[in-house]
């Protein structure tokens, strides 16, 4: 295959999955399954006929995939509204997976007659929900919970996947290595997620301050900025020792909640790059399963997800949330929202690189498991959520917390004037610091109108049209008096469009 037929493929398999998600809206089929059935047809079992089998490729792939899923997952997730319920979400994330783990290896002992390692193999590698499914699903099924079970669900798909893929690695290491044992792995996992959960703050703060500093020319770069320094996020935590997945989703959830240079684009880009990462990483499982190895494994494929779905999922949630005052119908709501996607099929391929026996297996029945959760789960979570009353009756909020300004009909608009000799000259609006409720609308410089972003450096003179909640003005006042600017007397913010446009009768009363 020459590259401009490869290109081609893969700009037509991108196309028919960017078009396939009207079909999801339409019909409330899980895009994600959308892009693994393109995949499939595409492969070499289906009337594309592309011989693909690189299992290599196709985990290196899938990690760097969930490397910028889970940044940008972590970019979109509002800290105070995860902040009540971290304890359960950290819980439910690890005791959860352990749970699932060994009710699930257990149950692959008896019924597909595996010996107990392999077993707690194939547990381990479906254990963790998917951080890619639950957040595409919950959006595209417009599912709006209440009773903070939402922020709960999110993040512990954003969580969990950090132990899975240390239990599964432990484990091959367990079957590779004779006479190792499971407590040998105890100190290892503390050392990996203590070093990931530093990194991911310590990479996240570094992010927000080489941002903010770097000052460059180009809006576009900035975007290229932060994907270098994702993929840093997560290879420097990596080769200290840490659990880079953890730390990618740290380090999002760190600078998505601080104040940042041109956010709005930056979290519009990685949005659209966790889009990509997903239309590629699902169309390329799909490229590598062959629908006909599926079939005789189907009995047993569908055992094994019945009873993760039915059985170890509920049990799991129940031993993790169990600590909690959570009511039954939330336990319920949790638990159906624990849906597999592409993360256990990328850890089903550790087995087959490491040629673990019964691999082939493991592998067809963890994509099996994945299709039936994916159908079963990601098309009724809308009616669920119906059917125990949990689902909120107002519409998810737009972009959520990140993108709209915490302004209200009662703010107040105010003159700012920056005189010579303020400490405020030569900074950018950035470095003031300012709370949510302040927002700067509009710079007057002599005779020229500026529209500021985050960056904009105050010259002297300065006239700052700024629009402040009553609760904010404290702070405009403490800014008066520290540094020597001049406060021109309030508006009402109903005059704000007359006072810009000049309107007659609409200026300053």
């Amino acid at each position: 295959m020459t590259v401009e037929i490869a290109m081609l493929v893969f700009a037509v398999l991108v196309l028919l999955s960017v078009v396939a998600t009207r079909t999801s809206s339409r019909f409330g089929v899980p895009a994600l399954l959308l892009f693994l059935g393109i995949g499939m047809l595409a492969g070499s079992d289906g009337p594309g006929g592309i011989a693909f089998a690189d299992y290599g490729l196709t985990q290196t792939l899938g990690i760097i995939a969930l490397a910028f899923i889970l940044f940008s997952g972590g970019l979109d997730t509002d800290w105070p509204a995860i902040r009540p319920v971290l304890a359960q979400g950290l819980i439910l994330a690890n005791l959860g997976v352990v749970l699932s783990t060994l009710l699930l290896g257990g149950f692959a002992m008896l019924v597909l007659q595996l010996d107990w390692q392999t077993g707690l193999l194939l547990g381990a590698i479906v254990s963790s929900t998917d951080a890619a499914a639950v957040f595409s699903v919950l959006r595209e099924r417009g599912v709006n919970l209440k009773h903070n079970l939402e922020p709960l669900i999110e993040l512990e798909s954003g969580s969990n996947d950090p132990i899975a893929v240390f239990l599964t690695t432990g484990l091959i290491g367990l079957i590779t290595t004779p006479g190792a044992s499971l407590l040998s792995l105890a100190p290892s996992f503390v050392l990996q997620m203590a070093l990931g959960a530093g990194g991911g703050w310590l990479f996240g703060r570094l992010i927000v301050l080489a941002v903010n500093r770097i000052r460059l020319q180009q809006e576009g770069l900035y975007v290229v900025f932060t994907l270098a320094l994702t993929v840093l996020t997560y290879a420097g935590t990596t080769l200290v020792g840490g659990n880079g997945f953890l730390a990618a989703y740290l380090a999002g959830i760190v600078v998505g909640n601080a104040n940042l240079v041109h956010k709005r684009s930056i979290l519009r880009f990685h949005d659209g790059i966790a889009w990509l990462m997903q239309i590629a990483m699902f169309l390329t499982l799909g490229l590598v399963v062959f629908p006909s190895q599926l079939l005789p494994v189907a009995p047993f494929g569908l055992l094994v997800a019945l009873f993760l779905v039915f059985v170890a999922r509920p049990l799991s949630v129940i031993g993790a949330l169990i600590w909690f005052r959570r009511s039954l119908r939330e336990i319920l709501m949790v638990s159906w929202a624990g849906l597999r996607g592409a993360v256990p099929i990328v850890l089903a391929t550790f087995p087959l690189i490491a040629d673990i026996p019964g691999a082939t297996l493991i592998f067809n029945v963890v994509f099996f498991a994945v299709l039936v959760s994916v159908l079963l789960q990601g098309v009724s979570i809308g009616w669920v959520a119906h059917l125990l009353r949990l689902n909120a009756d107002e519409p998810r909020g737009q972009d959520s917390h990140l993108y709209v300004p915490d302004v209200r009909l009662n703010s107040r608009m105010m003159v700012v004037i920056i005189p010579q000799g303020s400490p405020l000259v030569g900074r950018s609006l950035l470095d003031l610091r300012l709370p949510r409720g302040v927002l700067v609308v509009q710079i007057q410089r002599e005779e020229t109108p500026i529209i500021p972003s985050g960056d904009t450096v105050l010259q002297a003179n300065d006239q700052l049209i700024v629009l402040a909640t009553p609760d904010t003005l404290p702070v405009l006042e403490q800014l008066y008096r520290e540094s020597g600017v001049q406060l021109i007397s309030a508006l009402n913010a109903s005059r704000l469009s007359g006072m810009l446009s000049g309107e007659p009768g609409r200026g300053p009363a």
